[in-house]
Formats: C-alpha cells, structure tokens, sequence
C-alpha cells in the first residue's frame, strides 16, 4: 500500500528532498546536495566573463541535484519505491532558461557553451533593468491595466525583461529557443515528458491573470517588435491552475529519480508559496515570511485591489478561491552574508576562532549586548536593490551614522535592524491598501537559526512572531501538493489540515524595544523615501557602473 509521497525543494544554492509518511504524517527522511556551480556571477564555467548584475546558474545542476537528493531521501528512508505514491517540486522564480522543443537547455548545445544568454537567468538576476523600465513605460503609456497586480511597475526580475534582454544581447539564442520556461515548469518537463505551465509561476512572474490571459500581442510589440506573436511561442499560453497536476512520471523522469514509470507528479509551484500548506496557512491574514538569502511576503485574501509596490497577486495560483498577494526584499541573508565575507575585520575571525564559534554565532552574541539604538548607526537594506515598495534593482544599500568607534556588532545589529524595517515598511503597505493581516509566520532557515533577528523583527513589527516547526517548510508544502496530485486528499486545504506543522516557538515584542524601533523606524523612512524616490543617487551611480 502507497503511504509515502516525496517533496523537492530547489532554492537558490541546493535542492532539497524530503519523504513523508501520509500516514503518520511525518518527515521521515531529508538529503540535501548542492548545486555543483552554484550562482554563477563572475565567469561561466569555461571562463567567458560576465557583465555587472548577472546571475546565472547551470541547468544540470538541477537535473544532478534532483536525482541525487531524491534517490539520497529514499536510501534514508529505507523504504521501497513501490510505495511512494507521488512527488512534487517547488522552485525559485522568476528562474527562467531557453530551451529546445524537447525540453533540451540551449545551454547543453556547444554552440552557446561561452553564451551567458543560454544559461539560466536566476531569480536575482538584474541585467534586465532597461528592459524592465521599458515594460513599465510603454504599460503606462498604454494605460495596461494588467500592471495592477504588480503595483504599476515591471521588476528586473520577472520573466519578460530577461527574455527581452536575450532577444536584444543575444539574438541568436533568442531565434534558436523554441520556448522560454520557469525552472519550476522545465523540471516537471524533465520529469513528465509533458509541458505544463503553473498559474503561479505565469501569474506572478510574466503578466498573467486568472481574467484576461496574458497582455495583448499589440502591447509585446510597442515594447519591442522583436516581442510580436511572443504568446503562444517562445511562452506557452497553456496555463494549469493550482487543482490540476503535471502528470505522471514518463520512463526519464522515472530513471532521474529512482521511483517508478507512473507516479503522480504535482503541478510545480514557487519555493516561497509552497511553505503556506506546510504551516496550515490556507485561509485569509496569516503573513508568511520565508526568511532566506532574501526574504518574501505571501498573504492570502478575498479581496481583490491594487497594493503599490507588490510583486504581484493571483487568484487560484497557490490556494484555490483566494488571491494571494506577494511582496518581498531581494536583500535579506544576502546582507548579513556580504559582512561577515567582505566587510569583517581579521581580528574578529580570530577571536571567534579562539571561542570555536561560527563568525555568524560570534557576531550575533557580540550584536545582542547592544542596547536598541546603542549604536546609532542606520541602514537601508538594498544591498541587492529593492524589491518592494520601490521595485527598483538599481538601489544600492546605505550605513549612517559610522564613525571611527563604529565596532563590527555595530553595523552587523543595524543590518539585521535594516532587514526588519524593510519587512514593517511592507506589511505597513499591505494594511494600508486594505490588506487584513492579523497573525505573522516566519519560516526558513534564518527564522530557525537567528533569535536575536526574530526578536528584533518582532520589536519592530511590535507583533507576535509564529517560528514554523521544519527547517524544511519548501519541500514539505511540495510533498503535501504530492499527497492531493496522488489522490491521498480531496484539495490541499484538507491535506494541509492533516499534514503541516505547528510552530516550534513564538517571539514577542518587548514595549521598551518596540518604542524605540518605531524611532529609528520613523528615521528609516525619511532614508527609504529620499534615496528611493527624491534623489535617484544610487540608480544613477549603478548605470555609470553598468556603462
């Protein structure tokens, strides 16, 4: 009897699998394996240079990753195949890459093996910005009303600019690709033998909706005529909602995965919208934060409006019969990750060293004696720009108040301070525009690893903080969307009740805290709206940069 189902969870540096027990509703195994080339920002593998901004990633990773941790969850499991009863994935998006009618990356062809354009353009790629900004110029021109749902503006990192951004770099990959795909979307081709297009990844990364399709064929071409007849090409306008499922496993996928020709494949969905399930979240005014390298903000709704600055907002994509709205922060993880490698002095390695603790560890303990406001140092936490509210890739991050007594902890505290304040000024954003959100949940491996960051967000917020109970929330909510695509459960409401997990801690606010960060907060909005909006310094610095 089939009691098991597997969840794969591709981030940005690893894949992840899980297997769960639908009986007893438990994890029983994980493996992780890392991407062999990781982000490749510098140089592609046979060492053609890459341009500022650029963030790509090699398309066998993924396929070596997703049989690796897939066969290594089973092994751990010590379970036979015969008794997994489906599998699903999520990916990061808008990760997208040009493929051949046969689902082969162009990236595999050794005519483009030193083309940048034939690789995968990652989630936080950012050569597209010009791109970017001539979407959003000819949408308002235009008056596309579609553009609603992205808060008015067209971010670097959806799937269109990048496409644009080939077309125009690289016209021959863009003539070679018979399509353009989300990862997510490809690696469910891989498994199928079958292309399938998730609401989810069209509707929050590429213009679609639930409504009206995709924009119209006449507005592609005012952007860019190299765009016309786009739709239905080089991008499916076939679109799956969330009930639906890919497939089955063809004889490839079956092979890549060790689990048996036929096995229900699940409709893919983003790596951030899969936590919601995972935590129960399947009902309106929960905010998810899936604390990461960066950082997303996913609420479901009944109500449909406009939010500016929101990344974007689809009904049916993630739950059915609600809208769930995204936002988020392309800087998180990221900015503490820049510090320690690149701005920690040596003295401070040593002396972490000399205690045997992690620099991470060493500086957080070193962080959390400081009094709130101690410091007086500010940060803005554009580090890798702005997502939301700004939608701006061009912004750059920002320390005030250092001086010659500034200490590490110091500018380490303010920019996890930094990271809080730019989570507030979203949910701040979301109530404003009429957006109920009443309870706050954090998942990811930050959420679980860092305290003094989940206090500080929670002072901040002045909010109860619910901390989920996996540190695999991704391929958890994978594995649930499995157990509904192999028939275990009626819809992913009922199988989310049944499966997710309870928060392992909640984090409160502290009233002395809180009234001093409302402060610095107050100062950290004069920062955000004078550098994101009066004086454009940083957007014109990067494209003296980028010439």
């Amino acid at each position: 009897m089939k009691r098991f189902v597997v969840g794969v969870d591709f981030g940005t540096l690893s894949a992840r699998a899980i297997v769960l027990d639908v009986t007893t509703k438990k994890i029983v195994s994980e493996c992780t394996s890392e991407y062999k080339h990781g982000v490749i920002s510098d140089a592609l593998p046979d060492g053609t240079k890459l341009p500022p901004s650029f963030a790509l990633q090699h398309p066998r990773d993924y396929i070596d990753s997703l049989g690796q941790c897939v066969k290594g969850a089973i092994n751990n499991a010590n379970i036979n195949t015969e008794d997994i009863g489906a599998i699903g994935v999520d990916f990061t998006a808008s990760t997208v890459l040009p493929i051949y009618s046969d689902g082969t990356p162009l990236a595999f062809d050794r005519r483009f093996e030193s083309e940048p354009h034939a690789f995968v353009k990652l989630w936080k790629h950012h050569g597209a910005q010009k791109e970017a900004d001539d979407f959003t110029r000819v949408a308002k021109m235009r008056g596309e009303e579609w553009t609603s749902a992205f808060g008015e503006k067209v971010s670097a990192e959806f799937m269109l600019p990048k496409i644009l951004e080939t077309a125009r770099c690289c016209p021959e990959v863009f003539n070679s690709a018979d399509r353009f795909i989300e990862a997510g979307d490809w690696i469910d081709f891989i498994l199928t033998g079958k292309e399938t297009h998730a609401a989810a990844f069209a509707g929050y990364k590429a213009f679609w909706n639930e409504s009206n399709g995709y924009p119209s064929n006449e507005y592609f071409k005012a952007v860019d005529p190299i765009l016309d007849g786009i739709i239905g090409t080089k991008i499916s306008d076939k679109i799956s909602r969330v009930s639906e499922r890919a497939g089955e496993l063809s004889e490839v996928g079956a092979k890549l995965t060790g689990l048996k020709i036929g096995t229900p494949v699940s409709l893919a969905m983003l790596d951030a919208h899969a936590t919601l399930p995972a935590h129960n979240i399947t009902d309106c005014g929960n905010l998810m934060m899936i604390l990461g390298t960066s950082c997303c903000h996913i609420v479901n709704s009944n109500k449909m409006t406009t939010v500016d600055g929101i990344f974007g907002r689809v009904k049916d994509g993630v739950i059915p019969d609600l809208i769930t709205y995204e936002a988020g922060q392309q800087c998180f993880g990221d900015a503490f990750d820049w510090f320690i490698n690149n701005a920690t002095p040596k003295y401070v390695y040593e002396e972490a060293e000399k205690e045997n603790k992690d620099i991470h560890k060493y500086l957080t303990e070193k962080a959390e004696k400081l009094k709130t406001g101690e410091s007086g140092v500010l940060a803005l936490d554009w580090f890798n720009g702005n997502r939301s509210i700004l939608v701006n890739s061009l912004l750059s991050g920002l320390l005030v108040g250092v001086t010659i007594n500034t200490k590490p902890e110091e500018i380490y505290r303010a920019l996890l301070e930094a990271a809080a304040f730019g989570t507030k000024r979203i949910v701040d954003q979301f109530e404003d525009y009429g957006i109920e959100v009443n309870a706050l949940t954090a998942s990811g491996g930050i959420a679980n690893k860092n305290p003094l960051l989940m206090q500080i967000l929670s002072d901040v917020l002045n909010r109860e903080i619910r901390v989920c109970g996996t540190t695999q929330a991704g391929a958890l909510g994978s594995a649930i969307y499995a157990s509904v695509a192999g028939g275990f459960y009626p819809d992913i409401k009922i199988a989310a009740k049944e499966l997710s997990v309870s928060p392992v801690c909640i984090y409160k606010p502290v009233k002395e805290n809180a009234d001093k960060y409302l402060a610095l907060y107050n100062e950290y909005l004069i920062l955000h709206d004078y550098f994101g909006k009066s004086n454009m310094v940083m957007e014109r610095i990067s494209k003296i940069k980028q010439d």
